[in-house]
């Protein structure tokens, strides 16, 4: 009979103090590399044994990129790192009074805890659009959407049924900020320069790409100058833009609007969202709107000095006049949280006093699509060509490894001078199966 096999943490204890990282998203990669050389044991807890740079999972989505060009294992990142451990667990749940956590293979004590667990997709509660949406949060989320794409495609092959095949061929995008905005216009190109030479046998003028916003405007978080341009992109581009629309209900075929109009489709693609994915075991008075937890400004989790939450799970309100209701829930102002946290537990190991945070916007940007982007900077906004470039420019050196940045490069390069997508693959068994009966086959 097989052995049964048991799990601990098995973390040494090394005399020092420690401090556990719960998630290696962009806020928790910072906290570790600004921590690199004090007198310390730094541990990082996550479900995935990676890191992977989401403002470009629609691009493997969409074909653009392989998946090995954003995601970097957390053991490559840092394996020359004196005094860290990583371990692929799953946190449960906190023990304060005990300065303790209980994870999927054990549990370990801590000195100081950062909480960077990040975020999922809000469906706002509609169980029914969850059980047949597309989310897009991981590279496996990622790598599914791109296999419904490219097999929904060949389906549509076989099947005479026109409306079979429309709602094989049509995609709906729900939301418009940037995730939403960029997905439409990837599809929009795959339509333009890629299903055509793969697939002569279709008609790609009955593809449609449908993007749904509830709001009056794409891109909420940017200047309506450039929430104005990236509608015109998309308009141009062929994508049927529905604003002041929301999705009511959707059961896997048939997509029905807050505004009366239907749409059908198999493959309705959720980006309209977040919530916070924080840990139990806190005060839950702590957690406030959009299941974040209230941080001081400081970012410790109130009511607990050695505790920090940081990025999408926190929430600090009032600590900055500029963002008195919390910053958004974004990579940047997650990276500079995390690099304050780790000055502060230095500071607070040498007895100094602690810094508070102070959110410093750079600006936000997003891409429709070849040489078209949109850019919004400190009191200077821009869009097209050279917006691209940045765009661009920006994501690239944002990567967080060398290696990812240079296949990130040459694919880019490929893709803008070939007009070709060269990662149409679909990989793993049939999530869906199609039913040739209800497509009347030939």
């Amino acid at each position: 009979m097989p052995k049964l096999i048991t799990t601990r943490t098995r973390i040494e204890d090394l005399g020092k103090p420690r401090v556990i990282v719960i998630g290696g998203g962009f806020g928790g990669l910072e906290v570790i590399k600004k921590l690199r050389g004090a007198k310390l044991q730094t541990v990082l807890f996550d479900k995935n044994n990676h890191h992977t740079f989401q403002p470009l999972l629609y691009q493997v989505a969409t074909s653009g990129l392989e998946t090995n060009s954003i995601v970097a294992p957390f053991r490559k990142l840092f394996g020359n790192y004196q005094d860290f451990y990583f371990r692929l667990a799953e946190v449960k749940n906190i023990k304060p009074e005990e300065n303790y956590i209980e994870t999927s293979i054990g549990g370990v004590k801590y000195d100081y805890l950062v909480i960077a667990s990040g975020a999922v997709t809000n469906f706002y509660g509609m169980d029914e659009v969850q059980k047949n949406a597309i989310s897009m949060k991981n590279i496996v989320d990622a790598t599914k959407l791109r296999n419904k794409i490219i097999r929904q495609m060949e389906y549509a092959l076989l099947t005479e049924d026109r409306e079979v095949m429309n709602s094989l061929m049509d995609f709906v995008v729900v939301g418009g900020g940037p995730t939403g905005v960029e997905l439409c216009g990837a599809l929009s190109e795959l339509k333009k320069n890629v299903f055509p030479k793969d697939y002569k046998e279709l008609d790609m003028r009955q593809m449609d790409v449908h993007l749904v916003e509830a709001s009056p405007r794409l891109l909420n978080g940017m200047s309506e100058q450039a929430g104005a341009k990236a509608l015109d992109f998309l308009t141009e581009m062929g994508v049927k833009v529905h604003l002041g629309a929301a999705v009511k209900s959707y059961d896997g075929v048939e997509i029905v609007l807050n505004t009366g109009e239907k749409l059908i489709s198999r493959s309705l693609i959720w980006a309209a969202g977040v919530t916070g994915n924080p840990i139990s075991g806190l005060n839950s008075d702590l957690i406030k709107r959009g299941n974040r937890l209230s941080v001081d400004e400081f970012n410790r989790v109130k009511g607990y000095n050695n505790i920090f939450a940081i990025g999408d799970v926190a929430l600090m309100e009032g600590g900055d006049k500029y963002f008195a209701k919390g910053h958004p829930q974004m990579a940047p102002p997650a990276q500079q949280q995390g690099r304050l946290v780790a000055k502060n537990i230095r500071n607070i190991i040498n007895k100094k006093p602690l810094k508070p945070f102070r959110y410093f916007d750079k600006g936000s940007m997003a891409t429709v699509g070849r040489n078209k982007a949109v850019v919004d900077l400190k009191g200077i906004r821009f869009q097209g060509i050279f917006a691209w470039y940045v765009w661009m420019f920006v994501h690239l050196m944002s990567i967080v490894s060398w290696k990812n940045r240079v296949f990130t490069f040459f694919s880019w390069m490929w893709n803008y001078f070939s007009y070709d997508r060269s990662n149409r693959l679909i990989i793993g068994r049939g999530e869906e199966k199609f039913n040739s009966e209800e497509a009347k086959a030939a």
